[in-house]
């Protein structure tokens, strides 16, 4: 019996310019790319609160950004460990009914920032209605499973509609 197996090892030593042997005859060898992540400031905003410590003072750092907005928003703020904001970032501008919305996008700029803690928050741009669907319910538990194992905290997740109406996971007994 012969055996076709060859070893990661094998390959590797057979190595030629830019081409590996492989059973098959060469194959190209795979370019890697080497990176570095960097946050861009695009701006700032003054926030006199200086700490956030209510779903009112939540509110007050992001309602700006989500109050006219005629599609959905879903943006995130950062906070530091004494709970001050450090950045904020829009995650996904939707529909007028949705935003796409993945852990691994939050996530991301939460690690650059630094983040020991994060406010989320989107926008229902019909304005009436700041209950949570079923997938601001679902992303929300996501969101707080993914935070858990990273050790970056979801201190609350605010809807924010028209007129200072708002709905608070954490007022609610729901975070």
């Amino acid at each position: 019996m012969i055996n076709n197996e060859v070893s990661n090892k094998e390959v590797l030593e057979t190595k030629e310019g830019n081409e590996v042997n492989n059973v098959g005859g060469k194959i190209p060898a795979k370019r890697v790319d080497i990176v570095s992540l960097k946050m861009v400031r695009e701006g700032s905003v003054l926030y006199k609160n200086r700490k956030v410590g209510s779903p009112n003072d939540a509110v007050a750092l992001i309602q700006d950004f989500l109050e006219d907005a005629d599609r959905e928003k879903f943006v995130v703020a950062y906070l530091n460990n004494r709970h001050e904001p450090t950045a904020i970032h829009t995650v996904s501008i939707g529909t007028l009914s949705s935003s796409l919305v993945h852990p691994r996008e939050v996530m991301k700029a939460a690690i650059l920032s630094n983040a020991k803690a994060m406010l989320l928050s989107h926008n229902h741009p019909s304005g009436w209605d700041v209950n949570p669907s079923d997938e601001d319910i679902n992303i929300t538990k996501r969101l707080v499973e993914a935070g858990k194992i990273i050790g970056i905290e979801i201190l609350d997740h605010v809807i924010i509609g028209e007129n200072g109406k708002y709905y608070s996971f954490k007022e609610e007994g729901r975070l």
